[in-house]
C-alpha cells in the first residue's frame, strides 16, 4: 500500500508542478518509468505476499485475536474472569 501511495503522490506532485516530479514527461522514452515504478513494486509486493502466505497469516492472527477478545468479553458479561473462575463480591 505504501508503494501505491508513493506513486499517487508522484502523480499529484507532477500535476501540481511541485518538487522533483514537476519536470518529468509522460512519453514512453522519457520519464514514464519513474511514474510506473512504484506501481510495479506494489504488484510485486502483493504477488509475493499472496504466494508466501503472508496475507493469510495476518488474517488468521487478526481472527484469533478477535476470537480471544470476544471470549474475554463474554466471560466478563457472565461474571467470570478470563480463567473461568467466578468472581465473588464481598459486602
Amino acid at each position: 500500500m505504501w508503494f501505491v501511495g508513493l506513486g499517487l503522490l508522484q502523480i499529484l506532485l507532477h500535476f501540481a508542478g511541485v518538487g522533483y516530479a514537476a519536470d518529468w514527461s509522460w512519453n514512453f522514452t522519457g520519464d514514464l518509468w519513474k511514474f510506473l515504478f512504484p506501481f510495479g513494486c506494489a504488484m510485486l509486493w502483493w504477488a509475493w505476499a499472496d504466494y508466501s502466505g503472508y496475507n493469510k497469516r495476518r488474517e488468521m492472527e487478526a481472527l484469533d485475536q478477535r476470537k480471544a477478545q470476544r471470549r474475554i468479553d463474554n466471560l466478563a458479561h457472565l461474571g467470570l474472569d478470563p480463567a473461568g473462575r467466578r468472581q465473588f463480591r464481598r459486602r
